[in-house]
C-alpha cells in the first residue's frame, strides 16, 4: 500500500492474503543475459501449469445442478430471493457476499464493454489520464482513427501544461492526424491507441478523489447513466433488506491489461456499508480473492467471468479482496461467446482490446 514503511511492507509479505496473491499472480518470464526465458518461481507463469484446483468455479456448480437444488460443496450456499430470476450463491462464513454467475446476457455484456470504452472515459468523468493530460474528449474515436494526442501552445503563448488555479493540468492537448504533425516539431505526443491501453480507471457519478480518498462533490459530474442505474438496482436486490432500494450515486470502472492486478484492499469510503457494491465483470476471466477482516485470514479464490456480478454488503464490505490475475489467450480468457457480437467492422477495435483485457464496473451508494 502507499506510504508503507519497510517493516510494514515486509510484514505484508508474510500475510495469508499476500501469499495467495503470489500464488495466483501472473509473473512475466525472467530473461537472464545469454539464457532462455524462465518463469519466476512461486507464482503462475501464464503457461497454464499452475494449480488452480482450489479456485471455486460457480459456473461449474451450475452445470452440475448446484443452482437448482443439487448438493453444494461445504461452506457454499444458495440465496433464494422472491422475484429474482437468477441463481445466487453465497459463502456461509462471509455474510453479505453474493455471487450471481452469468447475470448478463452476451448482448448486455457487449453493450457495457462498448460503453466502458466509448462513453465512460468522457469528461466530466475523470480518469487516471486526467492528471497528466487534462480532460480528454473522444479518446475512443481518436484511437479507432489512429490519431495522436499532441501538446500545443496556449493561444496566449503561456507555458505548456500550465496548472490552473486548483492545481490540475490545463487542457493543452489535442488530437491530430499523423499527416497534420509538423515535421521537426518538438512536442510531447502519444498515440491515442496507447492512451486507451493506459486507461486504468474512470469515475462515474460523484467523482472519487484518489489523492484524498473521498468523494469530492465540488467536482463537475453527471449522474449515473439511467440504464446502468436500473441494472444496478435490479442486481442489488439479493443484498438489500425487503422494501429497500439501492440508490446508485457513483461508480468506478477499472481497466485491466494482461499482467495487471488489484492488490488486497477494503472499500471503506462510503457512508453506509450496509448497502452493497454491485460489481460487474466484463471481458477476460480473472481470479478474485475474498478474504476476511484482516490480511491474516486465508482468502477464498474464485473465477470471475464476463457477465458475472458480485455483491458485497454488510460484513462483506469489511473484507479484504483483490484480483491477482486475469487470463488472456483464446484457451483461458473464455470470451469466445463475445466474438460473434463484436465482429462487425465498427467493433474491430473493441474486439482487439477485449481479447487481452478485463473491465470491472463497480457501482456504489455513497450516502
Amino acid at each position: 500500500m502507499y506510504g508503507e514503511t519497510e517493516p510494514a511492507a515486509a510484514a505484508a509479505e508474510r500475510t495469508a492474503f499476500r501469499r495467495a496473491e503470489k500464488q495466483y499472480k501472473l509473473y512475466k518470464p525472467l530473461k537472464p543475459k545469454g539464457g532462455r526465458a524462465r518463469s519466476k518461481p512461486g507464482g503462475g507463469s501464464g503457461g497454464g501449469l499452475e494449480d488452480l484446483s482450489a479456485v471455486v468455479d460457480f459456473h461449474a456448480l451450475l452445470a452440475d445442478g448446484g443452482g437448482g437444488g443439487g448438493e453444494l460443496p461445504a461452506g457454499i450456499g444458495r440465496r433464494d430471493v422472491a422475484g429474482f430470476d437468477r441463481p445466487v450463491f453465497c459463502f456461509l462464513h462471509r455474510p453479505g457476499f453474493y455471487f450471481i454467475p452469468g447475470a448478463l446476457s452476451i448482448e448486455e455484456q457487449c453493450y457495457w464493454i462498448r460503453e466502458s470504452l466509448k462513453t465512460f472515459p468522457q469528461p466530466p468523468n475523470r480518469t487516471n489520464l486526467s492528471a497528466l493530460y487534462g480532460p480528454i474528449s473522444d479518446l475512443f474515436t481518436a484511437a479507432k482513427t489512429e490519431k495522436i494526442l499532441v501538446e500545443v501552445e496556449n493561444p496566449d503563448g503561456q507555458e505548456r501544461s500550465k496548472q490552473n488555479s486548483v492545481g490540475r493540468k490545463s487542457n493543452n492537448f489535442k488530437f491530430l492526424e499523423d499527416s497534420e504533425m509538423q515535421k521537426g516539431e518538438v512536442c510531447r505526443s502519444t498515440a491515442a491507441t496507447t492512451l486507451v491501453r493506459k486507461l486504468r480507471w474512470s469515475t462515474l457519478g460523484l467523482q472519487f478523489d484518489w489523492s484524498k480518498r473521498n468523494y469530492d462533490i465540488s467536482l463537475p459530474h453527471n449522474k449515473i447513466p439511467d440504464l446502468l442505474s436500473a441494472l444496478a438496482k435490479k442486481m442489488a436486490i439479493p443484498a438489500m433488506l425487503s422494501g429497500e432500494e439501492f440508490k446508485p450515486e457513483a461508480a468506478i470502472v477499472n481497466y485491466y491489461g494482461p499482467s495487471d492486478m488489484l492488490g488486497g484492499h477494503v472499500d471503506d469510503m462510503e457512508a453506509d456499508w450496509s448497502k452493497p457494491i454491485v460489481s460487474i465483470s466484463l471481458g477476460c476471466k480473472c481470479i478474485f480473492l475474498l478474504g476476511g477482516k484482516t490480511r491474516d485470514e486465508v482468502p477464498t479464490a474464485m473465477f470471475l467471468r464476463s457477465g458475472d456480478i458480485v455483491l458485497m454488503a454488510g460484513e462483506a464490505r469489511e473484507c479484504f479482496h483483490g484480483v491477482p490475475r486475469i487470463f488472456t489467450g483464446s484457451d483461458q480468457a473464455e470470451i469466445s461467446a463475445l466474438v460473434p457480437q463484436l465482429s462487425a467492422e465498427d467493433d474491430s477495435f473493441i474486439l482487439n482490446y477485449i481479447h487481452n483485457s478485463r473491465i470491472n464496473i463497480n457501482i456504489r451508494q455513497v450516502y
